[in-house]
């Protein structure tokens, strides 16, 4: 089990997502801002985060950044989970430092193998 961290400001979207990852067996935190996730990250350590990107004030690729180079939370894989679907948001997002891009809607089946993947890759890079 897995804590994770489900940054949305869409009710729905977190609703769904949450009952797909403890469905799964995860524990779910959730943040509906992106500098809201950025404090959250910092103080409870989820093992991934869930971003989305469109938010006011801080955008998902800001925090994102922001995760990625401090050293506080700099080990904690994004997976980026955004309806903005064009390949320069893709490449974008990756290059701000998440580790996956998905473009919403997500099926909870496809939610669930993607989270599962990076974690196991996440748990063999720390051996």
């Amino acid at each position: 089990m897995a804590r994770i961290m489900i940054v949305d400001d869409s009710p729905t979207d977190v609703h769904v997502m949450t009952n797909a990852l403890q469905g799964a067996g995860h524990e779910v935190l959730a943040a509906n801002s992106a500098v809201d996730s950025v404090e959250i990250a910092k103080d409870k350590k989820p093992d991934l985060i869930l971003m989305d990107v469109v938010f006011e004030g801080m955008s998902g690729f800001q925090a994102t950044r922001k995760l990625a180079k401090d050293p506080q939370t700099q080990n904690i894989p994004i997976i980026i989970i955004s309806s903005k679907g064009q390949e320069t948001d893709r490449v974008w997002g990756l290059r701000q430092g998440a580790v996956e891009y998905l473009v919403k809607p997500v099926k909870p089946a496809q939610l669930v193998e993607t989270v599962q993947s990076v974690l196991k890759v996440r748990s063999i890079s720390q051996k």
